[in-house]
């Protein structure tokens, strides 16, 4: 009990130190059940998925992935089955970071599209692989 009290600061460095280590793995290992970007675009055009953009309209506005139908996330139990009706296709959802579209795949599974995965980066991501945003035109 005395090395505990005498050397408190090595072990809270030896543990901080530790901690950092472990952290990159936990983080990555958060994000390992999302959809790259390049997984996205063979989804779209080998299984004709669904883009869904959960962003609010005014970030839709600002760019989207090409051919993304606007649902944000706030209605997107309500207005879901609307924009897509055939729920055995693959559905894309999208937002800027990733963190609304992670969340909206919950709603999207309860409502019964049990083929939707959240593009992992957002749109963010979909920039960083060159692939082509869409405006909305004023």
């Amino acid at each position: 009990m005395k090395f505990l009290i005498d050397n408190w600061m090595l072990i809270s460095i030896a543990l901080a130190s530790g901690g950092m280590l472990v952290w990159p793995m936990m983080a990555s290992s958060m994000n390992s059940g999302a959809l790259s970007a390049s997984g996205a675009v063979t989804l779209i055009n080998r299984e004709k998925a669904v883009v869904i953009d959960v962003s609010e309209s005014e970030e839709f506005a600002g760019g989207h992935v090409g051919g993304a139908k606007n649902v944000p996330f706030s209605e997107l139990e309500s207005k879901l089955g609307a924009a897509v009706k055939n729920k055995a296709l693959p559905l894309i959802l999208v937002c800027a970071n990733g963190a609304r579209a992670n969340r909206a795949v919950a709603i999207a599974k309860k409502l019964g599209y049990e083929q939707a995965q959240a593009l992992g980066g957002g749109l963010k991501a979909w920039k960083e692989a060159n692939l082509p945003v869409e405006k909305a035109v004023a």
